[in-house]
């Protein structure tokens, strides 16, 4: 079970392999006044988005950019998501991933509760994949977007002690920087299993699980899970298979027609017809690797096997998905090789026709 939280107490201290390497913004966690939001956040005056729980701002601190997630007093969900989430974060401040949104500080003040995490300057991933986007991913930003997702997760799984399983991953939780380098978001729905003794979380085909209520989002819920309230990692590997495949297509998960076509539904068609590029999103700028895309296809449709005994781990998905942009940069280096060599070519072709040109002709 969730260990029960009411009272935020964080104790964190930041390592600069946490993020990437980077100097950290702060050595230790910091609680901040409601006051002090307010001025950071000038008042509450640009709102990055809103969810159950209320609404993200924007704020500077100490000249850094972070989003401040505040609680609606008149959300129950809400309040039950955030102490989630606080919980969740209790465990995980002790451990840290590049690919997990960095936590920055907290406020609890009466009824003036927040969350101070690190900005993500490129917002969340389904803005990028939507038809109203004009920044289009490349096919190796979106295979590098894939892996850093599949990296969060497979510390989430293996890396930390307890494990926790994310039950809810999707597009709209994984937030990209200036580098589009991909975090993982909102960890409210998070469960976090018993290290000792009873139900565990396990990367064997033999998966206990642990029975729970039902929660994740429609489209990217696991058909099992939701059927037998039985939860394990390999759920979290269905919705990221689902993910996937919109990274792969950019269609969204549930189409909007009569017929309300699911994204695996509409994948498999397309498989039968046996022609890749049109599964593979039309906008896709520059050059890629055919088998690449194959792969990548034929991962998402094993991560969303029914049964989550043939769903791969984590672990092998990350590893796949790696192989394939090792792939990817290859093929496009020795494309740029052969433009390259076709040029120097081309140019001492037109400088021996030039001395041809002017080299006087014997009579």
């Amino acid at each position: 079970m969730t260990p029960s939280c009411h009272v935020l107490t964080l104790d964190y201290t930041v390592s600069t392999e946490s993020i990437g390497g980077r100097v950290p913004i702060f050595s230790r966690k910091q609680k901040f006044k409601y006051s002090e939001i307010q001025r950071f956040t000038n008042n509450f005056e640009r709102v990055l988005g809103r969810g159950g729980f209320g609404e993200v701002y924007h704020g500077n601190l100490n000249g850094n950019e972070v989003a401040v997630k505040m609680l609606s007093s008149s959300s129950l969900q809400g309040h039950r998501q955030f102490h989630a989430e606080a919980c969740y974060l209790k465990l995980l401040l002790r451990v840290h991933h590049k690919n997990l949104t960095t936590l920055v500080g907290y406020c609890e003040e009466g009824t003036n509760v927040g969350l101070i995490y690190e900005y993500m300057a490129m917002g969340n991933l389904r803005s990028h994949l939507s038809g109203r986007s004009t920044n289009i991913l490349s096919w190796e930003d979106r295979l590098r977007i894939a892996i850093d997702t599949a990296q969060g997760l497979e510390y989430l799984h293996n890396g930390c002690k307890p494990p926790i399983v994310h039950r809810d991953v999707k597009s709209t939780n994984i937030l990209l920087n200036e580098k589009l380098q991909a975090k993982l978001s909102d960890f409210g729905l998070s469960k976090i299993f018993p290290n000792e003794g009873g139900a565990h979380i396990s990367t064997s085909d033999s998966t206990p699980g642990v029975s729970t209520s039902v929660a994740g989002t429609l489209g990217y819920l696991d058909p099992e899970y939701y059927e037998s309230n039985w939860l394990n990692e390999k759920s979290d590997v269905y919705s990221f298979g689902v993910t996937l495949m919109e990274i792969i297509t950019g269609q969204p998960v549930l189409t909007k027609t009569q017929d309300n076509k699911h994204i695996v539904q509409w994948v498999s068609s397309m498989l039968e017809m046996g022609d890749i590029k049109k599964i593979l999103d039309p906008r896709i700028k520059g050059d890629f690797d055919v088998n690449t895309v194959w792969k990548a296809v034929e991962i998402s449709m094993a991560c969303v096997a029914p049964s989550s005994r043939d769903r791969p781990t984590m672990s092998r998905v990350a590893t796949e998905l790696k192989d394939c942009l090792t792939t990817q940069l290859s093929t496009a280096r020795k494309d740029v090789s052969h433009v390259a060599t076709s040029k120097d070519d081309s140019d001492e072709m037109i400088s021996r026709n030039m001395i041809t040109e002017l080299t006087p002709q014997a009579r």
